[in-house]
Order: C-alpha cells, then structure tokens, then sequence
C-alpha cells in the first residue's frame, strides 16, 4: 500500500461529519466524484464563475477557485494559517514521552513563524536548486536501474514499477542513505501521511497503534543518523540540516525536530511527484505532438513537467484556517472557518492563463503557475521535484519512447480529495525499443567496490556489486565494462564467473606510461568506494568448439579466466600458455593452480619468452586460439597462426592496431536509414564525429575502434575497416563497423547505415 492508498482509506471509509450549510454554496460539485478525478480543473471550472468561493459541507471548508484570491489567502499567514493543519494531531499518550503533541505540531505543513521560518531556513539550504542540479546524474542512473529491471516485459503498471520507485530511490540519494534504508523510508512515508490525515480524523485501531509504533520507531533510528552527522561537511539533507548551527555555536534544531520534517519529506518528496510522472505521460499521449517536441529536443523535458503541475497538481488543495472575519470572492468567510485554496482551478483560471486548459509546453513562463503553491509555504522541495520530474520523464521516453498507456479514461484513484492519487497507471510498449535504446544510450550502474586485493605487482582486482545486494545484467565470457573515475572512462575485462550475477571482477594493471585512468583506478578505489560502471559489451565472443588454445600476456589473462570457467562448466578440453616479465607480476597464478599441467606459466625472467612456434607449428582442426596481451604478443600470435584454418584466431587487443594507409582520406556521404539523415563526412573527421555535428544521437565510448561501443549495421557501401575488434572475416563480409574509426572506402561515394 503507497501513502496515498493508506491515508486516502481513511477519508473514504470514514467520512468527515457535514457541516450546516453555508452560502454561497455550490450544487453539483463533489470531491468524491468520478468528473472531479478525471479532471479536477475542469470540475472546479464549471462552478467557478457562478460561485468562485464556495462552501463545501463534506470537507467543512471554503473552496476558493480564482487566481487572484488565492494569491491572497495563500500570501498572508496572519489572515490565513496553517497551523490548524497539524494542531489537531492526537499522539498517543504512550508515545507522548518521543513524540509530544507541540512537537508534531512543529511539522512545516502546519506551523507559522517563527518556527516555521527557523526549521524551513535550516531545510532549505538542502534544496538549493544547484544541490538539486548536481544530483540529475544519480537520479538518471537510477531511473535506467529501474527500467532495466521491467523493460522486457513489455507491459506493467509504471505508477509503482517506476514513478514510485524513483521517487523513493531519489529521496534516498539525497538523505545520503544506503538501500538498506528503502523499506524503512516506504513505511516512513506511508506513516506520515496517515498520521497527517489523523488531524482530520481520527485513526481507527489497530491501524492507530500500528501506524504510531512504526513511526516513532522510523524517527528513533533517524534521530541516531542525524545525531552522527552533527560534524558532517557532506552535501546530502540529513548532514546539511543535522550540521547548521546559530551565532553562538549551538545547533539549530534538535535531532527530534529534525526526524520530524525528514518523515515530511519522506511523504511529501515521494508520491506527489510520482503523481505528476504519471499524469504527464497521460498529457503526452493525448498530444503526441508535444511528445515528439520533447524527444526532438531533451532540454523541453522541464517544459513538459511544469506543464504537467500546472494543468493537474498532484496536491490539489492548499489549506489555511481564517485568523478574521473576511469577504473573499463573494463569501462570508468567519474568523476559525477551513479556507482550501483549489490549486488546479487557480491554475486553469482564464483571467491567469490564456487558453489554460491546452497542454502547451512552450508556454512564455512555464513556472508561474501555483502547483507548489506560492510565499512562506510554497514547496520548499520544488527544486528537486522539477529535476526528478524531469529527469525520469527523459529516461523513461529515451528508452521506452512507445509507452502508451492501456486506459486513459481509467479511473483508478484513492478517493481522497486532497490528493487525488492513481493507485495505477497500466501502460504498454514495443519491445522493439530496447533494442533502439542499446543504439542511442550507454547504460551504466552505480556499483561500489565490495572487495580490493593486490593480484600482484602492479595488479589490483576489483569486486564490485550493488548496493541494493541486487542482481546484475547477463554477460558472457570475453565482456568487458567501462569504469567511470573522474574524468575518465576505461575498458576493463569480466574475470569472474559469469553465472555469478551478484557481482563483477575485474583485474587492472598500473600503468605509469599511460593516460591516467589505470593510475586513477589505484589510486582512488578502495572498499567501499562508489563507481559508475557500463552494462557489459563483448567484442571477444566465447564461441563452441572442439578445444580451445588460451594465450595470455600479462593482464590479457583477465578474459581469459572467465573463459577458463566455462570451458570447465560445458565439458571441452582447454590449455592455456600464459607469459609474464615475473611471477610476481603475474597475476591470479593461485587461480590457475588448480588445472595442473594444462596451464603452462612462462616468467620472462626465468623461462624467457613464449614458445609461440612450437604451441602453434601444427595447426589443430577444430581449436580455436584465444589471446589477449600486449600487441607485440597478438602480432606474433598472428604470425605464427597464418597457416591455421580461416576464423581460428580470436584477438582482443587493449590498444588500437596500426593501419596502414595508402592514400589520404576522401570526403563521402552517409545516410542513417532510422533517423532519415544524409550528410557528408570530411575528409578530417570520422562518422561519428560528423553524425554528432548533425545532432543525432549516437553513443561512443573508446573512439579508437577497441570497445565496439560504436558498432553499426552496413546497409550498403564499401567499408575500409580500421577498428581493431573484427576478426578479417567479419570485416570481409561487411555486416557492421565502427563510426569512430572506419571509413568509406576511397571509390565508394556513399554508406548507407541502419542507424
């Protein structure tokens, strides 16, 4: 059950006793109806010129509908308070002695200043639009995690597959809590809401007791957390409000205080932006012309998230309690009356907005709407909203861009009128996409380091898993993945078992001649440490054969332990030759000590170098040779295996091969039959260079034809192959190449690509 569905019961099963009448009142509107869930704002219209203040008997409150009054209401707290909005919260007398009542009363929702204004100025530096901004990357990566989990299903309900859970996972990335967390900020958030609720109404048993001892219980343990981050300097919530402290050095609120807001942001930061995601994607299948705008230029996505609060607020109310005697768009309204201020009728107001009920996302000023309401109480939350927002409707699109909801008519809601919230959104999509999305979007994970260990001189390896414990894509032996450190991204081979999905090894030698990265690997990672990793890709396929001939030259042996594994896991015969400068720079020896004399170690400094000749004089049908390490060593493989059967020899080379050229390089033209471009590639550029000139979207890792990133179907055209990654029959036939280095050849005028 979401916070929504719980809290929402409570309003339904148990209606609020009706009020006597009061006028101006109006007939036929009703909160709890199917016209006012399908659209609130077109409900609210149909009263609002006729009655623009109301009084609704069932929620015992003024609905005030116009722009112009709610800017009133919603602007001056000594007219109009919150505090009735927490006041009437009841704590059980056997949790007053954590919780007392004035202190639920503290919560931002329902205080005035001073409080309110100390406790929001202490949680407002956590919400600074450039802090919200820094955190995209991680809302992003989460958002592919999630999809990667459901995206072959090809169906599925996206309000709790997606919008709930990253919205819940964000809110965990900004707390700074690990995913250990994840149930407890659920219930945290489910609990909140109901206890919110409990001030309209009280809870019945044993939903009371259950709901309070899981609550205090969430705020005792946050109350620790925050207490360890009094001496923080991090960027996350907890730390920057647990750290602020006054001109004489104390700290501005208590833990208990603290815990308090957390739990509001747990509620408040989950299920209303969830709300919007699923509302835009209803507003986009309903203009597709909007939908292919945002798609054609990503950086609207923040236009279609306004868009979408400003034409149906996921809270569709702002509640104050009257301070005087007032008149307010032709009602009496009396000193302690409940005043609603209906934010999805203030939004659709046509003395506001033109044309306001178009879904326009190229609107002048796409934030001057009332959705996160407006002064001392306006969302203090709202930067992160609209970057979460933003960013998962840009994920989910880029990836899914067919989703298409199965019902839009439905009505599958929580009666509350609060905050009117699908339980659902079913929705659909081609599974086609998957396939288009591998060609336009590298998938990366946030991994952490589980393990380091010293291989041997100069080798360290590396176990990375999920912080959620959860499992990893399939890979097959010969895949590698990319590191992201820093400023940069490396290449580094799969050298675990790839049955094994709860985590990846890989194996990295210290390079001092190199570009960094290894030196940064070293360096940087240590146990615990976090780091963005690719999906695996493989250009060194583990193909069925008779046998297999492994030879491997230093590091080179990373792929070719997982190789190892599975030619032992299927049965087939296998030996490895396996050379080094030392054997103590000879890494995983106590791996391969196990397989007796079908491995054969070569130390330079003891045995000299590999006896190519007399592994590879004879060739052996039915063998395939498998090496990797340095390019001295593939050259000579080469060499020396010339004589062997076509398509014997499997190569992975860590460095681009040298190409020989015999002429300079021609300008030609290429078409990418998906996207419909044709251009013209210079003579001093490669494809992928000229195909992101023409702002299509392409991905590439390596752009020096070792990593396969970059790897494109041929429709038609002569190809001068200069990748180092096919074999010479796959470049023969002409299947595929890579952008970043390959090229037309110099009589071929144009390449046709299916991309």
């Amino acid at each position: 059950m979401n916070a929504a569905s719980q809290a929402g019961t409570l309003t339904v099963d148990n209606p609020a006793p009706a009020a006597p009448s009061r006028c101006p009142f109006a007939a036929g509107f009703d909160a709890m109806g199917d016209a006012y869930y399908k659209d609130p704002a077109a409900h609210f219209a149909e009263f609002r010129d006729e009655t623009p203040t109301f009084f609704y008997p069932y929620l015992n409150a003024w609905m005030v509908t116009r722009h112009q009054d709610a800017l009133k209401v919603l602007g001056d707290w000594k007219q109009f308070s919150s505090a009735a909005n927490a006041g009437l919260i009841e704590v059980p007398e056997e949790f007053q002695d954590v919780i007392s009542s004035e202190l639920i009363s503290r919560v931002l929702v329902g205080s005035d200043p001073q409080g309110h204004t100390t406790a929001r100025g202490v949680a407002q530096l956590g919400f600074l639009q450039e802090n919200m901004d820094a955190l995209a990357p991680e809302i992003e990566a989460r958002a592919h995690r999630i999809i990667d989990k459901f995206e072959n299903n090809g169906s599925g309900n996206l309000l709790e597959d997606y919008c709930l859970e990253l919205t819940t996972q964000t809110l965990l990335a900004h707390m700074g809590l690990d995913y250990s967390w994840d149930t407890q900020i659920r219930e945290l958030r489910d609990d909140f809401f109901a206890v919110l609720a409990s001030a309209q109404e009280p809870l019945p048993e044993p939903m009371r007791s259950q709901v309070w001892t899981r609550y205090v219980a969430g705020n005792l343990k946050l109350r620790e957390v925050i207490e360890s981050r009094r001496d923080s300097t991090e960027l996350d919530l907890i730390s920057i409000m647990a750290s602020q402290k006054d001109e004489q050095g104390n700290f501005v609120l208590d833990a208990d205080q603290i815990a308090i807001h957390l739990t509001e942001f747990c509620a408040a930061g989950t299920d209303t932006t969830a709300q919007a995601m699923a509302n835009a994607l209803l507003f986009l299948n309903a203009q597709p012309e909007a939908l292919e705008d945002a798609l054609l230029e990503p950086e609207l996505w923040p236009r279609v998230f306004e868009e979408t609060v400003r034409r149906r607020p996921s809270s569709t109310f702002a509640s104050r309690q009257a301070m005087i005697d007032i008149e307010l768009g032709g009602a009496s309204i009396k000193k302690g009356d409940m005043v609603w201020v209906a934010l999805s009728s203030v939004n659709t107001d046509p003395d506001f907005k033109d044309n306001p009920f178009d879904f326009d996302i190229h609107r002048q000023e796409p934030e001057d709407h009332l959705a996160f309401s407006t002064g001392r109480h306006k969302c203090l939350g709202n930067p992160l909203a609209r970057v979460q927002g933003a960013t998962g409707l840009k994920v989910l699109f880029e990836r899914l861009p067919s989703i298409t909801v199965d019902d839009p008519d439905s009505l599958d809601f929580v009666r509350m009128a609060l905050l009117p919230a699908r339980r659902s959104l079913n929705v659909h999509w081609d599974l086609a996409d998957i396939e288009r999305s591998q060609q336009t979007t590298i998938r990366t994970l946030d991994l952490k380091v589980a393990q380091r260990v010293e291989e041997s001189e100069g080798v360290i390896s590396l176990t990375l898993v999920h912080p959620d414990g959860g499992k990893l894509p399939k890979w097959k032996p010969g895949a590698h993945v990319d590191l992201h450190i820093g400023e940069f991204t490396r290449q580094y081979s799969l050298s675990s078992d790839c049955e094994d999905r709860n985590a990846y090894r890989v194996g990295i030698l210290r390079e001092p001649a190199g570009r960094g990265g290894s030196a940064a690997v070293h360096d940087l990672l240590i146990d615990g440490s976090s780091i963005t990793v690719s999906w695996p890709r493989n250009n060194f396929r583990f193909v069925d054969a008779e046998r297999y001939l492994f030879i491997a030259g230093g590091i080179g042996i990373t792929p070719i332990l997982a190789m190892i594994k599975e030619a032992e896991r299927i049965g087939k015969e296998w030996t490895l030759l396996y050379g080094g400068r030392s054997r103590s720079s000879m890494a995983f020896l106590h791996e391969l000590e196990g397989y007796g004399d079908r491995v054969k170690l070569v130390p330079q400094d003891e045995l000299g170098h590999l006896d190519l000749e007399a592994v590879l004089g004879t060739a052996a049908e039915g063998t395939l040779i498998y090496c990797c390490g340095p390019e001295g060593l593939l050259q000579a493989v080469e060499s020396q295996s010339a004589h062997w059967p076509k398509g014997s020899l499997r190569l992975e080379r860590f460095a681009p091969k040298v190409i020989e050229r015999t002429g300079e390089d021609q300008e030609f033209e290429v078409e990418f039959t998906t996207s419909g471009k044709t251009f013209t590639v210079g003579a001093d550029e490669s494809i992928l260079t000229a195909a992101k000139r023409e702002g299509l979207s392409v991905i590439s890792s390596c752009e020096t034809g070792t990593c396969g990133t970059c790897e494109t179907t041929i429709t038609s055209g002569e190809v001068e192959h200069r990748d180092s990654i096919l074999t010479d029959d796959e470049q023969e036939a002409n299947e595929t190449l890579m952008i970043c280095v390959s090229r037309a050849q110099g009589t071929c005028p144009k390449l046709v690509l299916a991309r």
